[in-house]
């Protein structure tokens, strides 16, 4: 039986419990806007779900008029929940300086970054309350998240200053995993990047690292269907970079391995060999100097 990446894109899709309409209108606010060095910063409020609104960051460049390429920054976890999408402007313990909002902008690329559920502007509640509200509704706490993610993308191609041509993604922990899954089922994102959270799941059983991620994270019937390497076939073949530390707990390398052996084969037989990487460094889970370094040339070879 011949691969139909739509059909598993589906497949996938439906395995994130009951979800909002996707062709429901968006509307945006714009709440403020700031001028920094070498960007604009434009505060929204975004009605991607229709059940509580999402506060996001949209920031270009000073110089550049568009449309423009776009990254979709994802942020992480680090049970910080108040920080959420401020980590683009500020960036975290375990995130190499300049934030990515400078980085990123200073390259060309606009980005907008989001407050997952639970988080930033969104954190009215726990994400254990979260998730057991929404598991009564028939809803998944991760699918709502990849969810109001891809409604996200949908907002970008809708800007004038955007190149909807020119979508990447990428992020780190939490935002990896985001990376990852918006861009398996969103064929317009067209380069991802993972910062250490490729988890191969029965690798992280075996490690018994389960209790690593929060409990956002589980995804019911999941590993019925599919693995980390299969979720990741569906971006192939469009470039993938993911980097990770041999020494974090939450990408056994033993699942790393299998990752990697996996996809270099799909990727070679969709006639795409040099649009999978993976780069990985004796550190646990952090960005090094050498990663942002690697990140920010992918991006600029293939977006």
């Amino acid at each position: 039986m011949s691969f139909d990446p739509e059909t598993r894109r589906q497949e996938l899709y439906n395995l994130m419990g009951d979800l909002p309409d996707r062709e429901r209108p968006i509307t945006a606010t714009t709440t403020g806007t700031d001028e920094h060095d070498g960007y604009l910063l434009e505060k929204l409020t975004l009605d991607l779900n229709g059940i509580e609104p999402v506060p996001a960051y949209f920031a270009r460049p000073r110089d550049r008029s568009g449309p423009l390429p776009v990254i979709l920054y994802n942020h992480s976890h680090g049970s910080r929940y108040a920080i959420g999408k401020d980590e683009l402007l500020t960036a975290r313990e375990y995130l190499q300086l300049p934030p990515y909002v400078e980085a990123l902008t200073g390259l060309g690329y606009a980005v907008l970054a989001i407050d997952a559920w639970g988080f930033g502007g969104r954190y009215t509640r726990t994400e254990s309350s979260i998730f057991k509200e929404m598991l009564w509704k028939g809803q998944v706490m991760w699918g709502m998240m990849v969810y109001d993610s891809l409604r996200a993308v949908d907002y970008l191609v809708s800007r004038a200053d955007v190149d909807a041509a020119r979508i990447g993604t990428l992020g780190m922990s939490m935002g990896s995993t985001m990376a990852w899954w918006v861009a398996a089922l969103d064929p317009r994102v067209r380069v991802c990047v993972d910062i250490c959270c490729l988890t191969d799941f029965d690798a992280l059983i075996e490690s018994g690292g389960l209790d690593g991620h929060g409990i956002y994270y589980y995804v019911p019937r999941l590993l019925n269907h599919f693995t980390t390497a299969q979720i990741n076939a569906l971006i192939a073949p469009r470039p993938h970079l993911g980097l990770a530390g041999n020494r974090d707990p939450l990408t056994p390398p033993q699942g790393l391995d299998r990752i990697d052996a996996e996809l270099k084969q799909v990727y070679a037989e969709a006639g795409a060999p040099e649009a999978w990487q993976m780069l990985r460094y004796e550190v646990p889970h952090v960005e090094t100097q050498e990663m942002r370094q690697a990140i920010l040339a992918f991006l600029q070879r293939w977006l």
